[in-house]
């Protein structure tokens, strides 16, 4: 009897033992379970952190980016702007004029470029946007004596060129019109859009 009180005694304090270690396993675990978990959370939250810095800067970079090219967004919407207005006005100009004023414009053309003297029968003579009769007339004005070679009627803007072997002569509405834009641009430019236009910032 005693034997077996002393094995029952000794399970006890095997089993009891047991108990202990595996609650100290238990807590053990829980506590490096714990440690790991806080360790995350803080590796979780730096990583976080990195990731709204370089959001911060990137949205910033691209902000001072946009920033920096608006000035030349505006100016280049403005440039655009007035070339649209430049040239729908001289379009609008060349609309305006009758045949007579236009035959007159290429007239007045080819005799300040005809210093050289190119009215002669062995000159080319080619002729855009213009009838025959018109450019045989207009050269008749011009006192060139001229034989037209060719005539072209796709052109919006008539032209005359006269090759000679010794140089070219061309009176253009086109080139007479690229020389407005170019020459008296600010005066037009001011003339559309105003001062106040010009210095729009």
């Amino acid at each position: 009897m005693e034997e077996l009180q002393s094995t029952e005694l000794l399970d006890r304090e095997i089993f009891e033992d047991a108990r202990k270690k595996a609650l100290r396993i238990l807590k053990l675990s829980e506590e490096t379970i714990n440690s790991q978990n806080a360790m995350w959370d803080q590796k979780l939250a730096e990583e976080i952190k990195k990731l709204e810095e370089k959001y911060n800067l990137q949205k910033k970079t691209e902000a001072e980016r946009v920033m920096a090219r608006l000035p030349i967004d505006k100016l280049r919407v403005k440039i655009e702007k007035i070339e649209s207005m430049l040239h729908c006005a001289a379009d609008n100009w060349y609309k305006s004029l009758n045949r007579e004023q236009i035959l007159k414009l290429l007239c007045d053309e080819l005799v300040i470029r005809n210093e050289q003297g190119a009215g002669n029968k062995e000159a080319i003579v080619r002729v855009w946007g213009l009838e025959r009769s018109e450019a045989e007339a207009l050269l008749k004005d011009a006192n060139l004596t001229c034989n037209i070679s060719e005539v072209h009627s796709t052109n919006s803007f008539p032209a005359v060129i006269i090759d000679t072997k010794e140089a070219r002569i061309t009176a253009s509405i086109e080139k007479t019109v690229d020389f407005l834009l170019e020459e008296k641009r600010a005066e037009l430019v001011e003339a559309l859009t105003g001062r106040d236009f010009l210095e729009d910032e």
